[in-house]
């Protein structure tokens, strides 16, 4: 059995319980002891951030071979094209590679959206638009240098949600625990072992057998 927490992490919080510059931590909203984060969320960012205190788990959520999709609102600066959603459907090529395909669509300001402080900086004469995308890696600042790759930088990014997970109502600085029931690891034989009883001479298991 594992604890497993969904934090709302404000902006310019760091993802971990200490720093030696002494900006925010997640000491200040986590009254934990013993459980580490499953992955991480940039500085800059907000939203969901998942917290466990089983390595299992934890190696299950952040490890990039199981390909947990996450989904991200994200506020971009002008108003994308028809050909720079499809773009990021399909797939940009980074400094380090071309991305897998994404799910990104257009909407609206999220309902349950909070207000950032300090809030974004915003040009009278330039548009926002809020993005809905879907990615399942997780390189670093991923989601901004996609958006940037296809002439619309980020001006906020908030996760809303990983895998099954999802941010729902929580507010930025809360978070609720959830209990996690882990299927029990199987058990492999050492090699060789199936082996084992027909390696002995033939005389001698029979001699067993009466």
């Amino acid at each position: 059995m594992a604890k497993l927490y969904l934090f709302n992490k404000p902006f310019q919080v760091l993802s971990q319980f200490t720093d030696s510059e002494g900006r925010d931590t997640l000491a200040k909203y986590l009254p934990i002891k013993d459980a580490y984060p499953a992955g991480r969320l940039d500085y800059d960012s907000e939203g969901l951030l998942l917290l466990t205190d089983e390595g299992q788990l934890q190696h299950q959520i952040s490890h990039p071979k199981h390909k947990l999709p996450k989904t991200y609102w994200v506020q971009v600066e002008g108003i994308p094209s028809r050909e720079a959603i499809k773009s990021l459907c399909q797939g940009v090529t980074l400094n380090d590679g071309p991305t897998l395909p994404a799910k990104a669509k257009l909407i609206d300001e999220p309902d349950s959206l909070w207000p950032r402080t300090p809030p974004i900086r915003q040009r009278d004469s330039i548009p926002t638009q809020w993005l809905q995308i879907t990615i399942s890696e997780g390189r670093n600042r991923q989601v901004r240098r996609m958006t940037a790759a296809v002439g619309h930088p980020t001006l906020r990014l908030i996760r809303a949600s990983i895998g099954n997970w999802q941010l729902a109502d929580l507010q930025p600085g809360d978070f609720r625990q959830e209990t996690i029931h882990l299927a029990a690891p199987t058990k492999q034989k050492p090699r060789g072992t199936h082996n084992k009883r027909s390696s002995q001479p033939r005389h001698k298991r029979q001699k067993s057998r009466t």
